[in-house]
């Protein structure tokens, strides 16, 4: 076989490894990603249509406290490439990524690489702490959060603000990782978008040994409803609860 036709075997060959994909994420990771994200923009949106939407406001709190517990405890019982454990590396791991990217190498991870790991855990973190506080908050007009009969009316109002203040750390923060993503997108030419989207990534950048093999949805749709059910009791219990957690 001449050297042309090897080039051109080649080349047909890795076109059609491109073609193929293996999966990555499974299906409750993604279900809770964007439906993070529209709990996000739902929470936004009814907060800037005013105070007659505060039922509206306060359900998408509640969603995004459902969805950050689901995804804390999905870290540690859900498939691989959802595991806090695969993806979490500590400082030097993080040094060496960033390093690597820096200096233009493309340094690919199946799941999440080391940098975006942290900004999981920090929206995580922000998301679930600006929900919680908006349980405490008190507009000193119309409106107050659930528990705020549970805390002293000095506590309630600092919470009110750390939960306004906290929405520009978010915004801050999510605009960060979506130019993280784009980047990815654009620059290295890795389809995360679509990956969170279909689960498949292409398989030249997926081992056959990092497929996921099950998405272990049986035990999301349990955890999912254990945690709606065991915050649907507590609020129900809560002495002025503005929502009526039946229809939650």
């Amino acid at each position: 076989m001449t050297t042309i036709e090897n080039d051109r075997l080649s080349s047909v060959e890795s076109y059609s490894e491109t073609r193929t994909y293996r999966k990555v994420w499974d299906w409750p990771t993604r279900f809770f990603h964007w439906s993070l994200v529209a709990a996000f923009i739902g929470a936004y949106v009814s907060n800037k249509l005013g105070a007659d939407y505060f039922s509206l406001h306060l359900f998408f709190g509640y969603a995004v406290i459902v969805l950050v517990t689901f995804r804390i405890v999905w870290g540690f019982i859900g498939p691989r490439h959802a595991r806090f454990a695969n993806f979490l590396k500590g400082p030097r791991a993080v040094l060496h990524y960033v390093s690597a990217v820096g200096s233009g190498r493309h340094t690919r991870y199946v799941g999440h690489n080391p940098l975006g790991a942290l900004m999981v855990l920090a929206l995580l973190a922000s998301l679930g702490a600006q929900a919680a506080f908006g349980l405490f908050g008190d507009d000193e007009i119309y409106n107050a959060g659930p528990l705020a009969p549970f805390v002293s009316k000095e506590a309630s109002l600092l919470l009110t603000s750390l939960h306004r203040k906290l929405f520009y750390v978010l915004v801050a923060a999510v605009i960060v990782h979506v130019t993280a993503v784009l980047a990815h997108v654009v620059v290295m030419r890795e389809p995360i978008i679509r990956a969170m989207v279909t689960g498949h990534k292409p398989s030249h950048l997926v081992p056959a040994e990092e497929t996921l093999r099950s998405s272990r949805g049986a035990v999301a749709f349990l955890l999912f409803i254990a945690i709606v059910a065991t915050l649907a009791i507590g609020l129900h219990f809560a002495p002025s609860a503005q929502l009526d957690v039946a229809a939650f």
